[in-house]
C-alpha cells in the first residue's frame, strides 16, 4: 500500500514565522513550508560542508550579530552544533542553561527574553519541553529578533528535520521514489513530526511509521503516512531506515516504561531486520542512542549507518538557517 505525501495545511505558526513578502523571519516549524523553502536551505547547507578532516567552512556573514542559546531542556548535539554554526559565521554566542522542570510559562521566560534583547541579542535559539514556547516568544520580540526552534515538546524540531533530509538527499538524490521507514517511539517524537513535514514538502514516495501500540502516534497528525505496528512489514523494501529512542522523559504513568530487552526483541533494528530493507538502505538515528535497545551496536557502527553524517550535517544546516534568516531580515528591515 502506498501513501503519497501531499502539501498539508499550516499548523498556524506560519502566520508569524514569515515576513509579509513570504520569506522566513523565524523558524518555528517545517509544517507548511514549500518544497522551494526546504530545497533552498538544503542547497545553502551543502555550501557549508567540507570534507571530513578538512578545515570547516567559515565566514563573517553574522559578524556583529549575537546568538543566544536558551535551552530550557537538556541538549548536547543540538546546542553544540548551533554554537559551532554561529561561531563559524562570525557571531557572538551566549549559552544559557535554564533547566527548570517545574517552570510555569509566562512572564519569567519573557523577562529573560527582554533582558537579552536589551543586551542586543539578535537570534534566540530555544528548546523547551512545553508546547508553544517558541511561538509565544516570537509573538513578543522586537521586529529585528529571530527565533529558531531547537526542539519543542513532542511537536517540532525543524533543524533536525532539515539535517535528516539533507543526509537522505546525499545518499538517495531523489525523494519521489523513496520508501522511508521510521521505527520507535513515534508518538512522543518531535523528530518524526519534523521529518514528516520535510519529506512531505519534498514529495517522498512512501513514509512508513511503526511503533508499539503504547508509543503509537495520533494517525491524524500524519495523514499522508502509513502508520502501523508491524515492524517487519514496514522494513521490507525500505530505502531509508530511521530508528528512534524511547522518550522516557515524556512518558506518563499510563504508558508505563517499556522493558528494554523486550523492546529490542520486538522492535530493535538488528542485522536480521535490516536484511528486509533494500541492500543499499541507509540507517539513521537522531541521537542519543540506546545501543542494543532501539538499534544493535553492530548496525549503529556498520557500513549502512549514516548516523555520524547526520551530526556533521547538523552544523551545516544550522549555519544555513542562521544565514538564510539573517539575509531575509536584511531584505525586510534594511539592517
Amino acid at each position: 500500500m502506498s501513501a503519497t505525501p501531499k502539501p498539508v495545511a499550516s499548523n498556524g505558526a506560519n502566520d508569524i514565522q514569515r515576513w509579509p513578502d513570504g520569506s522566513l523571519r523565524h523558524l518555528l516549524t517545517l509544517d507548511g513550508l514549500s518544497r522551494d523553502d526546504v530545497v533552498d536551505m538544503l542547497d545553502r547547507a551543502d555550501s557549508y560542508l567540507s570534507p571530513q578532516g578538512a578545515a570547516p567552512v567559515r565566514n563573517d556573514r553574522l559578524s556583529g550579530r549575537t546568538v543566544a542559546n536558551l535551552f530550557f531542556e537538556p541538549s548536547t548535539r543540538t546546542r553544540a552544533s548551533f554554537e559551532l554554526a554561529a561561531k563559524r559565521l562570525g557571531a557572538d554566542v551566549i549559552n544559557l542553561d535554564v533547566n527548570m522542570s517545574s517552570r510555569i510559562k509566562g512572564e519569567s521566560i519573557l523577562d529573560t527574553i527582554y533582558t537579552l534583547e536589551a543586551m542586543q541579542c539578535d537570534f534566540f535559539v530555544v528548546r523547551d519541553a512545553s508546547e508553544g514556547v517558541p511561538r509565544m516568544i516570537a509573538e513578543h520580540v522586537q521586529p529585528h529578533i529571530a527565533i529558531l526552534n531547537a526542539g519543542e515538546a513532542s511537536s517540532a524540531h525543524p533543524t533536525q528535520g532539515l539535517l535528516d533530509v539533507l543526509t537522505i538527499r546525499h545518499h538517495k538524490q531523489r525523494f519521489a521514489d523513496l520508501v522511508v521507514t521510521v521505527v520507535g517511539d513515534v508518538g512522543h517524537s518531535r523528530v518524526a513530526r519534523s521529518l514528516y513535514h520535510a519529506l512531505t514538502a519534498l514529495g517522498v514516495g512512501e513514509l512508513r511509521l511503526v511503533a508499539p501500540a503504547a508509543l503509537a502516534p495520533d494517525a491524524t497528525l500524519y495523514p499522508h503516512a502509513i502508520v502501523g505496528n508491524a515492524v517487519d512489514d514496514a522494513l521490507r523494501g525500505a530505502d531509508v531506515v530511521m530508528t528512534l529512542r524511547i522518550q522516557r522523559e515524556r512518558l506518563d504513568g499510563a504508558h508505563g516504561q517499556p522493558d528494554a530487552t523486550h523492546y529490542h526483541t520486538e522492535f530493535g533494528i538488528t542485522a536480521e531486520r535490516l536484511a528486509l530493507a533494500k541492500p543499499d538502505a541507509i540507517v539513521m538515528h537522531p541521537g542519543p542512542m540506546n545501543r542494543d535497545v532501539e538499534i544493535a551496536s553492530s548496525i549503529a557502527d556498520g557500513g549502512q549507518s549514516v548516523i555520524t553524517e547526520q551530526v556533521r550535517n547538523g552544523v551545516a544546516v544550522r549555519m544555513a538557517v542562521l544565514d538564510h534568516i539573517d539575509q531575509t531580515r536584511k531584505r525586510n528591515l534594511g539592517a
